[in-house]
């Protein structure tokens, strides 16, 4: 049994169609609806509507169904701990019984403050010609402290990155920095449009007396709060990682590592209560062992985004802040042995009897290609570079899965000829 292969789909103003999923080989899409208001609730009807449109053409064409929401988006009146949260809280979950009602059994959140993550290069050129996602240490202090010029944001940065950013600002042309700024204001996965500087300061603002400790509580509030619920009526919760897992513009980050997500999970231990596992975002810290993370919370994995990125420079060093999308098979991850590992857990529970046996992926961005350098996608979100990462990943996964058969196969005969 293999992963439940999806991609993301951002609804019917994605410039990937419907079809172009069901062509790449995939059986489920991920998707969301983003034309409601964070924090309104997601109604039956209109949770059944995009539903139907994911199956339109299920009565002529290789059958699709909608596997993931990615995301349902947690308001950040709940992520301060504003007295506003019950609220949305309940809004949430009344959100988690509709969809539960509508047949949606996994829901991917994340508990990022203000920004869904942050790059300071949407079409970074890689050797082959097609165009990356980067992060760029330097870049993203000369945007805070020359951009920006949030208060307090000195300490934040090495001496020497600092200094360096301020020079590289003085040559860049207007363009230059509209350019950057539009990249680091970008706003929610769905959308294109970009927070202005004024408005983005006044969220920083908001979070001044919010540190580590006061967002963790936060989190472990919410999830206590909906994982009960989303366990009674079969929903699996699922957080996504920080990206990039560390704090950014004195903001906390607090799903980064390993023991985040350990804290997490015993915050509110039930099986709901999960984890999407990014390879791409736990993947930037060399840190986190990832197989080894993907063998110790086992049943806690509900959702898969399978990438890598290629950390730049000597880890310890200010460029080991520096990453960049690589190929699907390339970068900083050991895709061999996490696929294994996850091929590992299926089996598991495929063997116990429990959980969802075939954990949905994604295969997570993609490099612009091909015909889609001539194109206007969502930013990592182009059919050709996620298409040929999937192929990557379904031939590895493939091999896995022969393999462990054939040395089963072989251990089996040489125990009957014993």
């Amino acid at each position: 049994m293999g992963m439940l292969q999806t991609m993301r789909w951002f609804g019917p103003n994605d410039p990937v169609s419907l079809m172009d999923i069901r062509q790449a080989g995939c059986t489920g899409v991920v998707t969301a609806l983003h034309q409601i208001p964070v924090g309104e609730v997601w109604s039956v009807e209109a949770i059944d509507e995009r539903k139907q449109l994911v199956e339109a053409m299920n009565d002529r064409y290789s059958p699709l169904q909608w596997a993931v929401v990615e995301s349902l988006p947690v308001h950040e009146d709940i992520k301060k701990g504003r007295s506003g949260r019950t609220a949305y809280i309940e809004n949430y979950k009344q959100s988690i019984r509709n969809l539960a009602a509508c047949g949606i059994n996994t829901v991917c959140y994340n508990f990022m403050p203000v920004l869904d993550w942050s790059r300071t290069n949407l079409n970074y050129e890689m050797p082959d010609g097609s165009r990356a996602l980067r992060f760029v240490w330097e870049d993203f202090a000369l945007f805070d402290l020359c951009i920006l010029k949030r208060p307090g944001a000195e300490p934040d940065y090495e001496p020497e990155v600092a200094q360096s950013a301020r020079q590289k600002f003085e040559r860049m042309t207007a363009e230059e920095i509209a350019a950057l700024t539009n990249v680091v204001l970008l706003g929610l996965p769905g959308s294109e449009e970009a927070f202005s500087l004024d408005t983005f300061q006044g969220l920083l603002n908001e979070y001044a007396t919010i540190g580590d400790k006061e967002l963790r509580e936060n989190l472990y509030y919410f999830i206590q709060e909906v994982a009960p619920l989303a366990q009674e009526v079969g929903i699996n919760l699922c957080i996504h990682p920080d990206d990039p897992p560390r704090p950014l513009l004195g903001l906390p980050r607090v799903v980064s590592t390993e023991a985040d997500l350990a804290q997490l999970m015993a915050a509110c231990d039930v099986t709901a209560n999960g984890i999407t596992f990014c390879t791409g975002s736990l993947g930037i810290r060399s840190d986190n062992d990832l197989p080894g993370m993907i063998r110790r919370f086992g049943n806690r994995i509900h959702f898969i985004h399978l990438r890598t990125t290629k950390r730049e420079g000597a880890e310890g060093s200010g460029d080991a802040r520096n990453f960049h999308e690589a190929d699907h098979l390339a970068g900083d991850v050991d895709m061999y042995a996490v696929v294994k590992a996850i091929v590992l857990e299926q089996q598991r529970r495929a063997q116990l009897g429990i959980g969802a046996t075939a954990i949905p992926m994604r295969p997570d961005h993609g490099h612009q290609m091909l015909d889609d350098l001539h194109k206007r996608t969502y930013p990592g979100y182009s059919a050709i570079g996620r298409l040929r990462g999937l192929a990557e990943l379904r031939g590895l996964e493939f091999g896995i899965i022969r393999s462990l058969e054939e040395t089963e196969g072989i251990l089996t005969q040489q125990s009957a000829d014993y």
